[in-house]
């Protein structure tokens, strides 16, 4: 059985999707534009989306009772690879000293002219 993930404190989806799901221990979340939910704005540099991102990332994972200890693969997804060091920069910071297993991909674009988006997959949540 699965459970849809929703909260106000990540942006809604723009299209036929859920913010995240949980099923079977684990808590799938689709991946996040750096869109600010309060005003719908998003930030200029790869460094500030990267930080955008992660923080929608924890936002639904806090719905479903886990954190960014909890994730165990993130997919990054970039533009322009010559932001690599600079959305890594930002990405550390919100893990302590396991880092999640990781894809980094370059696009040729993203919805909403974004530099930067970022999927997650975590252990636990509400649904166990």
């Amino acid at each position: 059985m699965k459970h849809v993930l929703s909260t106000e404190k990540a942006p809604a989806a723009i299209g036929p999707y859920s913010q995240g799901i949980s099923a079977a221990g684990l808590t799938f979340v689709s991946g996040q534009l750096p869109v600010d939910p309060a005003t719908g704005a998003m930030p200029e540099d790869a460094a500030s989306q990267a930080k955008q991102s992660l923080t929608n990332v924890s936002a639904i994972l806090e719905s479903n009772g886990c954190s960014m200890d909890d994730i165990v693969k993130t997919t990054v997804f970039l533009v322009d690879m010559g932001d690599f060091a600079a959305v890594n920069e930002v990405y550390k910071t919100f893990f302590g000293e396991s880092f999640p297993a990781r894809s980094c991909v370059a696009v040729k674009e993203l919805p909403k002219g974004a530099k930067v988006e970022i999927e997650a997959i975590a252990v636990g949540g509400f649904s166990l």
